[in-house]
């Protein structure tokens, strides 16, 4: 089971350029979009706990992607 819905990753799969996206596709998508986040995520929860602090913000996740180098 996916946290993320399928019908915004569609429309952007769409806004994207996309004409025509097989199921397959947005299923493939959602699965990398999710992985992305928690990367993100966990990352962003270590530097919010290294600062001290249980609220991660929105500096957390900017420097934890730059971290990661996504």
């Amino acid at each position: 089971m996916t946290e993320i819905s399928k019908a915004p990753i569609a429309r952007l799969l769409s806004q994207a350029g996309g004409n025509r996206i097989s199921a397959e596709a947005v299923d493939e998508m959602v699965k990398y979009t999710e992985d992305y986040v928690l990367k993100i995520g966990s990352e962003a929860s270590k530097l919010c706990v290294h600062a001290g602090r249980k609220t991660i913000k929105a500096d957390d996740i900017k420097l934890a992607v730059d971290r990661l180098k996504l």
